[in-house]
């Protein structure tokens, strides 16, 4: 075990920058798919039947075929066709617009859901479709979808696993390299936990964002507040005396 141990401290900066790779996958990812997802989304609602149409076709054509192969076309096929670009942004590109796709559903299933007299009010107010979408619907949508994006992303992160299929070195990658040097069972207990420990932040941080958006819809506390350790102040009971 103290062998283990050793080998883990010698390949720890190794593995520290396959973590990097992995965070920048994962956040680049994200941040890529809540455009595409949101973008899609809305226009899967459109009243123009062709622009409506485009938006079904990319998010079934991206839900449709494998992940694997989307990084295998970025990465080996796009530079036979005189676009040659990085792994890092191969990889990113693949992850964002993959769980953008599912990530669309999603936004759209939300704004689907604001209740009825939500629109209505809008209509009322004579707010422009716009303004309708900005001030009113995207925010209440907003609140429902983060649980769903929340597993999204979750999944994105374990998903950053295969881009060592196109010769990126992620956290992965670098776990293989320990195995070698130790055993299946540390090598890859080490790794659990690493995925463990950077998927249990991702949601607390999600969940801060959720608590956040509820609250400016006026649905619960502030995140200061629920964050705060202060207990609330425990009313005394009126004494009373007698005559």
């Amino acid at each position: 075990m103290e062998e283990n141990f050793a080998a883990l401290a010698e390949a720890a900066p190794r593995i520290w920058e396959g973590l990097g790779i992995t965070l920048l996958l994962t956040l680049g990812g994200a941040l890529l798919a809540i455009v595409i997802a949101v973008v899609l989304g809305l226009g899967a609602r459109l009243n123009n039947v062709f622009l409506r149409g485009l938006c079904r076709v990319f998010i079934e054509f991206f839900r449709g075929t494998s992940l694997v192969v989307q990084l295998f076309f970025f990465f080996f096929v796009l530079p036979q066709l005189g676009v040659d670009l990085p792994a890092l942004v191969c990889g990113i590109l693949g992850l964002g617009l993959n769980y953008g796709a599912y990530c669309a559903e999603v936004v759209r299933g939300s704004i689907n859901s604001v209740p009825t007299g939500q629109w209505e009010a809008t209509t009322a107010l004579s707010l422009s479709k716009a303004q309708r979408m900005r001030r009113i619907i995207f925010p209440q949508a907003w609140a429902l979808m983060i649980p769903s994006l929340t597993n999204y992303l979750i999944h994105m992160l374990k998903g950053t696993a295969i881009v060592s299929f196109i010769t990126l070195a992620d956290l992965t990658y670098h776990t293989e390299q320990l195995r070698k040097d130790t055993d299946t069972f540390f090598a890859y207990g080490v790794s659990l936990v690493i995925y463990f420990v950077l998927a249990y932040v991702l949601t607390l941080m999600m969940n801060g964002l959720e608590v956040q958006a509820k609250h400016k819809l006026g649905r619960g506390e502030s995140l200061r507040e629920t964050l705060s350790l202060k207990t609330p102040d425990t009313p005394v009971a009126a004494q009373g005396g007698k005559g």
